[in-house]
């Protein structure tokens, strides 16, 4: 079956199975900032952004992002610069194993998008389903918070 999706800004044709889960095609396709790790929708390792919304890819079927838009960690920065978001959790101490950081950034990006200045309950509770087991969570709702703080100074 052959389904078509725009990920981080390129229109992309795949051939995809029936039964294919989005984190499988998206590691195929070389997105390796798409992280498999627990496979049922628990940790959120495997975040991605489908049309601005996060999304675990670990539960979402390729065939239902047909003709859709795709966003993965390597859609927020280039290969030579990191994201503003990226550069304040290194700075806060917020990325200590960096296995969570992919899926943190994006969830991140989009509570950012849909309310550009959270209070800190509103940043725990929009990233309840992204488990760190390294940081305590404190240092990363730090960053969240300076980087929505610096956006809205500009």
């Amino acid at each position: 079956m052959k389904v078509t999706i725009k990920i981080n800004g390129k229109v992309q044709s795949v051939e995809i199975e029936p039964g294919e889960m989005l984190l499988e095609t998206l590691r195929r396709l070389g997105y390796k900032g798409v992280k498999h790790a627990c496979s049922t929708a628990s940790c959120g390792a495997c975040s991605v952004q489908i049309d601005g919304k996060p999304v675990l890819s670990c539960t979402t079927f390729t065939a239902a992002v047909d003709g859709h838009e795709v966003m993965t960690i390597e859609g927020f920065s280039d290969e030579n610069s990191l994201s503003d978001i990226q550069k304040a959790l290194i700075e806060e101490g917020g990325s200590q194993c960096g296995f969570c950081i992919p899926g943190l950034v994006v969830t991140s990006e989009a509570l950012l998008r849909e309310n550009p200045n959270p209070t800190r309950q509103e940043v725990i509770d929009y990233l309840k389903g992204n488990l760190c087991r390294c940081t305590g969570y404190e240092s990363q709702t730090l960053a969240i918070l300076k980087v929505a703080k610096e956006r809205q100074s500009k």
